[in-house]
This record gives structure tokens, C-alpha cells and sequence, in this order.
């Protein structure tokens, strides 16, 4: 089986309120519902939350509630054992084996629902692949570019750039080092064994496991800052949302 699983909080430290902040006319989480919704592959929906109003709007979708307990909807509360609770109970639930995941966060609306059936569709094709995530390059965010501001404020590289070989010695030209891709966290798909064998992924995302097929977008991010909000309205004009209508309206 396929499931769908939109996740977000009640509560946000960087920017409060932010699942449910107004995007041209809907709440940010819609965009996550509407996603699942229109991808042909996913079976089921769920979504795990402790907040009512996202909970509202998953009803509409029709998407089956798992209440997130409250010490999971903290502000320090790891996504790693907001995820591993949500799936146990997902799993529960069903009667037959939930073999693959599509993962969409309510503050990350980017979603380009071609990519969640890519992802899907790899993922079948090949089992070694423990799951596929959707990522942006980010030249100028590259490690070599990175800086930080030490005890006098000074600026300081913010990783040994002996570590990073001839690359950080190339040129100062944007990208002359080789392209930089981040995980925008917008399409994250993932295969039973990311949640029952959380321990062993990769850090900093434990739930991408080991392997992890890159779903190339455009750009986005998950929204902690307000800023943010601008260019993911630029995001979903482009691609074909307004106030009024959607991209799939005539599916």
C-alpha cells in the first residue's frame, strides 16, 4: 500500500503560526492535501498533528486523523519520533502492509505532484532505493561559501576548507566548485524500513535512510521565516495557483 502523511504542529518557535498562515487564499497546509489528493499512486491519506485547524482542513481531503500526542508537539520534539509514532499507528490501522510513504510537511507547499510519482515510481524500480527526496540547487549556498562569525566577529570559513580538497580552491566563481543541492523537504518518499529502521539514516534527516534518488526542483524550502512567504507565493503562481484556482482543477 501507498499512504500519504501530512504532518505539522500546532506550535512553531521560528515562525508561529505558520502551517496555517494564509498562502493566496488558503492555509499553508492545504497545498500539502492538495498534493496527496491529486497524485494517482497514493491509496490513503493521513495526517498526524495536535492541531485542530489542520486537522479541519485534512478532514476535507478526507484524510484519516492521528492525534499527535503532546510531548511530540513540542518545540524541541524530534520529526524522527513524530514520524515513527505517526507510522506505527498508520500501520495499525491497516490490514495490509503500508510498503511505501509520500511525506509532505505543512509548512513546505512547493509540491510538484509529478515528482511525487516519480519518486514512486523509483522506488518500485528498484529496491535497493530507501526512499526519494526532492532537491534545489543552491550555488550559493555552497559549503566553500559558507561562513561563520567567531567570539571577536570576525568572519571565519564555517567548515575546514582542508576538508574540502581542490574544490575550495577552484575559483570564486558561483558553482566553479561543482553544484551544491539541498533537500528542500518538499516530496519526501520513503519505503516502510526509513521508520522501522529510523536509527540507521543518515544525519541530518534520519527518515531519508541510506540511499535516497534525488527528485531535481526548481527551488523551495520549508517555511521558518517570514520572508520565505513571498517566494513561495512566486512559487505557486508560477506554477499555477491563484486565489481562485488551482492546477488541479480539470483533473
Amino acid at each position: 500500500m501507498i499512504a500519504g502523511l501530512v504532518i505539522g504542529k500546532e506550535k512553531s518557535i521560528g515562525y508561529p503560526g505558520k502551517n496555517t498562515l494564509s498562502v493566496l487564499g488558503r492555509p499553508m497546509v492545504e497545498y500539502a492535501f492538495l498534493a496527496a489528493a491529486n497524485c494517482r499512486l497514493v491509496e490513503k491519506i493521513f495526517t498526524s498533528t495536535d492541531s485542530a485547524a489542520i486537522a479541519e482542513v485534512g478532514n476535507r481531503f478526507g484524510a484519516e486523523l492521528i492525534e499527535r500526542p503532546p510531548e511530540l508537539a513540542t518545540p524541541d520534539a524530534l520529526t524522527e519520533d513524530a514520524l515513527i509514532h505517526a507510522f506505527d499507528e498508520m500501520q495499525s490501522r491497516q490490514s495490509e502492509n503500508i510498503d511505501i510513504v509520500v511525506l509532505l510537511f505543512a509548512n513546505s507547499p512547493t509540491i510538484r505532484v509529478e515528482l511525487i510519482n516519480e519518486g514512486i515510481d523509483r522506488l518500485i524500480d528498484d529496491e535497493t532505493l530507501d526512499s526519494a527526496f526532492s532537491v534545489c540547487k543552491y550555488n550559493m549556498w555552497s559549503p566553500v561559501r559558507a561562513r561563520g562569525v567567531d567570539e571577536n566577529n570576525l568572519i571565519q570559513p564555517y567548515v575546514d576548507l582542508d576538508l574540502l580538497g581542490e574544490k575550495s580552491r577552484i575559483s570564486s566563481i558561483r558553482g566553479a566548485e561543482g553544484d551544491c543541492y539541498y533537500c528542500d523537504l518538499s516530496v519526501q518518499i520513503m519505503r516502510d524500513r526509513c521508520f522501522t529502521n529510523m536509527d540507521e539514516g543518515a544525519l541530518p534527516f534520519k527518515w531519508m535512510g541510506r540511499k535516497s534518488y534525488a527528485l531535481i526542483n526548481d527551488y523551495g524550502f520549508d517555511v521558518d521565516f517570514g520572508w520565505q512567504v513571498a517566494v513561495i507565493e512566486h512559487w505557486l503562481v508560477e506554477n499555477g495557483f491563484s486565489d481562485t484556482a488551482t492546477p488541479y482543477d480539470n483533473n
